[in-house]
């Protein structure tokens, strides 16, 4: 195993739209090299303001922050590693359907964005035709 394409140090981004349409919409992203693979388990810290103020080294006025050390796998990973059922309990912990049931909505989910997609084309054809 090469460590160097496995550990490295991944900027995490936003891609620039003035409308959240583009390809991520407002999902962060990571620009991979070529040379490297996705991270399979980040770390980030959450750092939250407590509404409280404190004396700076000046006198001035600082927010109390509060900072908690977050971890985050990758959830394919875990699908390929654990038992359907262990893998099931983790998306429960997580506060998401059991795959199975996920899968079914997902593919409802799916059709009814193919219907409004093909509604909007034969609007847009409709209109192309008066």
């Amino acid at each position: 195993m090469d460590l160097n394409k496995k550990h490295w140090v991944p900027e995490i981004t936003y891609e620039e739209s003035e409308d959240d349409e583009g390809v991520a919409g407002t999902l962060p992203l990571i620009y991979v090299p070529q040379e490297r693979d996705m991270p399979t388990f980040l770390m980030m810290w959450e750092a939250r303001d407590t509404g409280e103020i404190e004396p700076g080294s000046l006198g001035e006025d600082v927010p109390v922050v509060n900072w908690e050390l977050r971890q985050y796998a990758r959830m394919d990973v875990l699908k390929d590693s654990l038992s359907p059922s262990a893998y099931d309990d983790v998306r429960k912990a997580l506060g998401l359907k059991p795959l199975a049931e996920a899968v079914v909505s997902g593919h409802t989910i799916s059709q009814g964005v193919r219907e409004n997609l093909a509604k909007k084309e034969l609007n847009t054809m409709g209109k192309q035709n008066m």
